[in-house]
């Protein structure tokens, strides 16, 4: 089983930092290759860049009243959310099918309901 883990390229786990503007402020972000590369395909998916996808991440958050005391955190568990939700099937695998033409709320309904 490890061996799938252990042999991989290890320029996946390799970190490397990013700066991007949000509000006119720049910020650093640091974060693993693997993690990039998938915040790369979901900013795709929605005809963005990466900077462009966090910045609306970042305010949706706000919005939504979040504590973002641990940004890199949250950006981490979207990563892996949206890989979970590829395999749940409640995103697509097709990359031409923007995730924000899927309806939030349903999927999210549905999660609740199988969480209970």
């Amino acid at each position: 089983m490890c061996k799938l883990f252990i042999q991989a390229d290890s320029n996946l786990w390799t970190s490397s930092t990013r700066s991007l503007r949000v509000d006119g402020m720049v910020t650093s972000i640091r974060l693993e290759n693997y993690f990039w590369s998938v915040l790369e395909a979901i900013a795709q998916r929605d005809d963005m860049n990466i900077p462009q996808m966090i910045t609306r991440l970042y305010h949706e958050s706000i919005d939504a009243e979040h504590d973002l005391g641990n940004f890199t955190s949250f950006l981490r568990v979207c990563c892996m959310r949206y890989l979970a939700l590829q395999v749940s099937g409640d995103i697509p695998l097709d990359h031409r099918i923007s995730i924000a033409s899927l309806d939030a709320q349903e999927i999210l309904s549905r999660e609740r309901k199988e969480i209970h």
